[in-house]
């Protein structure tokens, strides 16, 4: 239909490995002596032993075989999985980024500049007063901006034991507060999907720390009432963390600072276009307002008016080091060149443009989307259909899935983002992806995927009994 992952099949026999042909082997004798135990040493060695030509296939094909955002849309909902502007890795790869961060102040003036604008970018765009670089996640933001909260009831002598969280927030929410020391207190949404606002007044007390909030929220869903939950919160004297998973609806338009949060994290991995596909790399900057300034981890970056430049230091009460140095120097130099080239007109379009795609193909799709109206996002539900089966039986139609069975509030799931990367054609294709895999029989979504280079696996077994060498795949 739309174009296909490579997949290989050696003729009369089910070969699901597409390289087992080409791997040639050679045997070694192993005859220098080894200090090792006899039983922690052999005698011979089995290699691999391709050819020129066969290892240049191998990795062009493997490279066929794999999905990357140069292939086409990730529309993960809540990951916000961007194309990365290749101008970006060319500013990143530019030797003069290339120093040893022990090096003196003196000597990598231009690298603090960077730093010391990128927090102020980032603080800007969130409403925020000061910004720390460090965190190398949007995990670890999180926990960075809750350990924050943390020192600051506790430096003010407050003894709070509770962070409240919506039951439709990412899990990270949940184990970043549990980590932090705090117990959860869960918070049922309402009819629409939103926070409940009588039920957030019930929940919040004086053993209220913070509120974990995103907005737009899980299933794309403005929070309308933003201002009152920040008062009730406020009342309490707790504070408002704002998870910055959903920025990207926002960005240019609307300012969590502004709407009452008092600490963000955000993910500039996600927000600011590099790809965190693969597990990383990432980086999760957290913004506060200016009464927890002092808390951040150290150092940060400030401009020095005697020597006419700019110096690390250390906040007054600073939680300490959360990671090595000033966090991912690559990762944040992309994002500093990314915001740089957009502007402020740019990142509103962004803004504008990942909206206006997620309502397109919602409306292009067949499947049902209970809440609305969203913003950069939706939950569909495959109503009677299993979701992750349809998710595999859209991999057979050259794209790649949503994000299934999450959040629970939708049955079934399919949470998904298109961004603003993506044009009408690319959507459109999406849709129909959607709607093939949705309509199909049980039999072609109890099988799927069929065109894929690996076929259905046993995701349990997979996990637990990883096959890590190429040797474990004779015989098969």
């Amino acid at each position: 239909m739309i174009h296909d992952q490579a997949s290989y099949e050696r003729e009369a026999e089910d070969v699901r490995e597409p390289l087992l042909s080409e791997k040639g082997q050679e045997t070694v004798d192993v005859t220098a002596d080894s200090p090792l135990p006899d039983e922690l040493t052999r005698d011979e060695l089995t290699l691999p032993a391709p050819s020129e030509p066969e290892i240049a296939r191998h990795y062009t094909r493997l490279s066929q075989m794999n999905w990357s955002i140069d292939s086409g849309p990730y529309p993960l909902g809540s990951c916000t999985m961007k194309y990365n502007p290749k101008f970006t890795e060319d500013v990143a790869a530019d030797p003069n980024a290339a120093v040893h961060p022990d090096r003196s102040e003196r000597s990598v003036q231009g690298n603090l500049e960077l730093q010391y604008r990128l927090q102020e970018f980032l603080a800007e765009i969130g409403g925020m007063d000061a910004v720390t670089l460090q965190p190398p996640a949007g995990a670890a933001g999180e926990l960075t901006g809750i350990l924050v909260a943390k020192a600051y009831h506790e430096h003010h002598g407050n003894d709070r034991s509770e962070v409240v969280i919506p039951a439709s927030a990412h899990g990270t929410n949940f184990a970043t507060a549990a980590t932090a020391g705090y117990d959860v207190v869960e918070l049922p949404s309402d009819e629409d999907g939103r926070v409940d606002v009588e039920a957030l007044e019930a929940a919040v007390g004086d053993d209220t720390a913070a509120l974990m909030l995103t907005n737009p929220n899980t299933v794309g869903l403005f929070e309308r009432d933003i201002t009152e939950i920040a008062e009730i919160v406020h009342d309490a004297g707790g504070l408002l963390y704002y998870d910055g998973a959903n920025l990207n609806a926002l960005l240019g338009r609307a300012r969590p600072g502004d709407m009452g949060f008092d600490v963000m994290h955000y993910n500039v991995h996600k927000t600011f276009a590099t790809p965190h596909g693969g597990g990383g790399p990432g980086a999760g900057p957290v913004g506060v307002v200016d009464e927890l300034a002092e808390f951040l981890p150290a150092p940060r970056v400030r401009e020095n008016p005697s020597a006419s430049g700019y110096e690390r230091f250390d906040p007054e009460h600073t939680i300490g080091k959360v990671h090595g140095f000033t966090g991912n120097w690559l990762v944040l130099i992309k994002a500093y060149a990314y915001v740089a080239r957009l502007g402020d007109a740019g990142l509103a379009d962004a803004a504008a443009k990942a909206v206006l795609n997620a309502n397109y193909l919602a409306e292009r799709i067949d499947l049902d989307v209970p809440y609305g109206p969203f913003h950069h996002e939706f939950a569909a539900t495959a109503g009677d259909r299993d979701a992750a089966d349809v998710a595999k039986r859209m991999l057979d139609f050259g794209v790649h899935p949503p994000t299934t069975k999450w959040p629970e509030m939708v049955p079934e799931a399919m949470l998904t983002e298109p961004t603003e990367i993506e044009g009408q054609s690319s959507l459109d294709d999406l849709a129909e992806a959607f709607n093939l895999a949705y309509a199909d029989t049980d039999a072609a979504l109890d099988t799927a995927p069929s065109r894929t280079a690996a076929g259905r696996i046993d995701q349990v077994s997979a996990a637990r009994n990883p096959r890590l060498s190429w040797q474990a795949l004779d015989g098969e």
